[in-house]
């Protein structure tokens, strides 16, 4: 990790060390992925004024992420199957996020289990939660996330309908793979990575296993899960999960902003503004065109996160300037992941908390709490 210098490097050596299908799941977004490239280069486009000076030998990243300290304002999404980047993926990156002082968030669709990590980590974490046609499974899965003592439970709401991801169609993507001629020759020229995955607890979705029969059949454990995304989903539902929830709530997945106004009703303390990082609806705008909107329109009624496409120090600087609280990292740690396990997730952290010091000294600010839109040039 000597010479890795910014999250670009750790994709590229993501790249090489990771089975392709497994970089593709990670790396591409849907469709002809233009809300992907648009979460990036919108971001791009937002240019600083650099200010001289002015005293910043006392900057200070720390702030408050739904009323708890965290040592800068960034958290670790729920990201699918990071135990297929790197043997129980899961399990490092929260380490790593824990280690650096800031949340991390377990995806439903997870290698390993809610137990698994709860047993391998030493505070409590976040947990992402779909809500799936099977009511009884999920009223379940809080339960279990309660008893792993989870300290909040963002729940996505983006997902009733499954952009389609090209690439993942032509890799055979799926879990178990589906092996080939190039797959296997993929693979083995990838032995590491191999072994690493073989050493991990699990080979499949953690959180499903053992509620569907047959769970030993992979295959059809994988058809199951397809099949439970939930078309008929809507705003009651969020009050059902409210009521057997106890704990802090975020809805994640408001690109609205009625739909934002309809979320502060609920009584969640937080949302993400996010389109999932461009793996669904393609042709929507990128989550930084739609932030300063709800920013404006809900953000003194309830606690604002940005999720998409940042890469950067830079970026979460431009999303706090525009109205977030917090941002979300999804692809940018699990290409450290993959590149490296849990040191290569601490790299991500590292490489996005020095770029975002030093972009604060050079806009003159010593706190977060400073940054807004002043920091930005016309």
């Amino acid at each position: 990790m000597k010479h890795i210098t910014c999250i670009e490097d750790l994709r590229l050596l993501h790249k090489r060390r990771v089975p392709k299908a497994f970089f593709d799941y990670a790396d591409r977004g849907s469709y002809a992925e233009e809300t992907l490239r648009a979460n990036r280069d919108d971001l791009q486009k937002i240019k600083f004024r650099q200010r001289i000076l002015v005293d910043v030998s006392k900057r200070d990243l720390s702030t408050t992420i739904l009323g708890e300290p965290s040592s800068m304002p960034l958290i670790l999404a729920p990201v699918g199957l990071l135990g297929m980047q790197h043997g129980d993926g899961e399990i490092h990156a929260c380490r790593a996020a824990q280690a650096a002082g800031i949340p991390f968030t377990q995806s439903t669709m997870s290698i390993c289990s809610i137990e698994d990590i709860a047993g391998s980590v030493e505070k409590p974490f976040w947990f992402q939660l779909y809500v799936m046609k099977d009511r009884g499974f999920i009223k379940a899965l809080v339960e279990r996330a309660i008893a792993a003592k989870c300290t909040a439970l963002c729940l996505t709401v983006d997902l009733q309908v499954i952009g389609q991801r090209h690439q993942d169609i032509k890799n055979g993507m799926s879990v178990p793979p589906e092996w080939s001629l190039s797959k296997l020759f993929d693979f083995a020229t990838k032995p590491a990575w191999v072994q690493g995955v073989l050493q991990g607890k699990r080979r499949t979705f953690g959180n499903i296993a053992g509620h569907v029969k047959n769970t030993e059949d992979l295959t059809k454990l994988s058809a199951w899960t397809a099949s439970q995304f939930d078309t008929s989903l809507n705003w009651k539902d969020v009050d059902w999960i409210r009521s057997i929830w106890p704990g802090k709530l975020i809805i994640k997945g408001i690109h609205d902003i009625e739909d934002a106004k309809l979320a502060v009703e609920t009584g969640a303390q937080a949302m993400v503004v996010s389109n999932h990082g461009g793996r669904q609806l393609d042709g929507a705008p990128s989550s930084i065109h739609v932030l300063p909107g709800i920013a404006d329109a809900v953000g003194d009624k309830i606690e604002i996160m940005f999720d998409g496409g940042i890469r950067s120090g830079q970026d979460v600087m431009r999303a706090l300037a525009l109205g977030a609280k917090s941002c979300m990292i999804g692809r940018a740690y699990a290409h450290g992941l993959g590149a490296g396990g849990q040191a290569g997730v601490a790299k991500a952290i590292d490489i996005i908390r020095n770029e975002l010091l030093t972009t604060m000294g050079l806009c003159g600010v010593n706190t977060v709490a400073e940054i807004d839109r002043k920091v930005l040039a016309d």
